[in-house]
């Protein structure tokens, strides 16, 4: 059945309200709803005096509803307006004492949806004492016992700052999550850049030598054939530096640092509250070995933060003469009996640094991924082809360029 527009209209989220924001963060924006099973006290406080009545049962139909729509409402508009709709439910609470203790439900629920967002602790908690204050005095006025004028302010005060330690922790994380993208922005950015100065001081020398030597013996090919072919000698031959110091450029760039990648694994685990601890990385290793390590270790945390349930990761560095071993444990609930892709996809890359990889996972005993990779990096054989008649075989020059 579909909704008339303007009912449509009314329970659409505003931008910036609660209900949003949890849409934002990818969760259902009635996740709030959750706490709506406080409202149970509703229908239990006749059990402890008074009893099921019918002025019990009048008073629910017409309040509970109202409550619900309050509520409801309260996580749709703008959150700097949700202390209206708190107050609102205060007031009710209040009006209906004489005759409704249930009501005191809605009270609590009013003292805790009260806090504007960015309020500070001390403005809010003035506020609750104001409106228990306003609370005990008709209490006190209608004969309510003495014990219902100290648990009510108790109860909206302890849940009111349990509350409000939840939103501070979730506003952490979500800073946190932020500053982590920020960093891979600004690294990746001065990769960029770093990229951009490398290859201008690479090439902008060697091709203004090339594009002259080119010049020069062009002008000199009809007077000096051998000065012509001794300039297009020296360009070939800058040529080819010029391609050897862009391959070892390339091969630069794709290597992934160490120090970046566990700078940004502390990050995402204390995303994920993993508390993590790690040993500085060898110096000197060769590209390779560096950029393997490097991949190693990010699946390595990746796979801790969505699957171990951990609250502690370490990682360690071993150096020995021809090898480096990397150590990566967790106190989570261990137990990987076989390989997921992260563990096949570990493997694959351990294999092609001629290493080895071994998991120690036991269960409710956390994981160790130790992996140890040769330092000693052998070169690719280059293809062959055979040349003219006789078949005289010579590096492939086409292949160099490929490799």
């Amino acid at each position: 059945m579909n909704l008339p527009a303007w009912l449509r209209r009314h329970f659409t989220p505003a931008a910036d309200s609660v209900a949003a924001a949890e849409l934002r963060r990818g969760k259902s924006p009635w996740t709030g709803g959750i706490h709506l099973l406080w409202s149970v006290w509703v229908f239990i406080t006749p059990l402890m005096g008074g009893g099921f009545n019918l002025r019990w049962g009048l008073l629910t139909l017409l309040s509970y509803p109202l409550f619900l729509y309050l509520y409801v409402t309260a996580l749709l508009v703008p959150q700097r307006r949700m202390w209206r709709h708190a107050l609102a439910m205060a007031v009710m609470s209040t009006l209906l004492l004489p005759w409704y203790p249930s009501g005191l439900s809605y009270f609590v629920f009013g003292c805790v949806m009260l806090r504007s967002p960015g309020q500070r602790y001390w403005r809010y908690a003035l506020h609750l004492l104001v409106m228990n204050v306003v609370y005990v005095s008709v209490a006190m006025a209608f004969g309510y016992p003495k014990a219902m004028w100290l648990w009510v302010p108790l109860m909206s005060f302890v849940v009111a700052t349990i509350i409000t330690v939840e939103h501070a922790s979730q506003e952490k994380d979500a800073a946190l999550a932020l500053s982590q993208e920020e960093v891979r922005k600004l690294a990746a950015t001065a990769e960029r850049e770093r990229i951009g100065r490398d290859l201008h001081d690479l090439l902008g020398h060697t091709l203004s030598l090339i594009t002259l030597k080119l010049e020069l013996s062009r002008k000199l090919f009809d007077r000096d054939p051998g000065a012509a072919r001794r300039e297009m000698e020296d360009a070939e031959r800058v040529a080819r530096e010029a391609l050897a110091q862009v391959r070892s450029a390339v091969t630069g760039f794709r290597a992934t640092d160490l120090v970046a990648e566990l700078a940004s694994a502390k990050l995402m685990l204390e995303s994920a509250q993993v508390q993590l601890d790690y040993g500085a990385p060898p110096q000197g290793l060769p590209p390779e070995a560096e950029r393997g390590l490097a991949l190693l270790l990010r699946e390595a945390v990746t796979n801790i933060s969505r699957h171990a349930h951990a609250t502690q990761a370490q990682i360690e560095f071993q150096q020995e003469d021809a090898a480096v071993q990397l150590c990566i444990s967790d106190n989570g609930c261990g137990g990987v009996a076989a390989d997921g892709n992260g563990l096949a996809g570990m493997r694959d890359r351990v294999r092609e640094l001629g290493g080895t990889l071994s998991v120690d996972s036991p269960r409710d005993a956390g994981t160790r991924v130790r992996v140890r990779v040769p330092l000693v990096w052998r070169e690719p054989i280059l293809p062959l082809r055979a040349v003219g008649a006789v078949g005289v075989l010579e590096r492939d020059p086409q292949a160099q360029v490929r490799a």
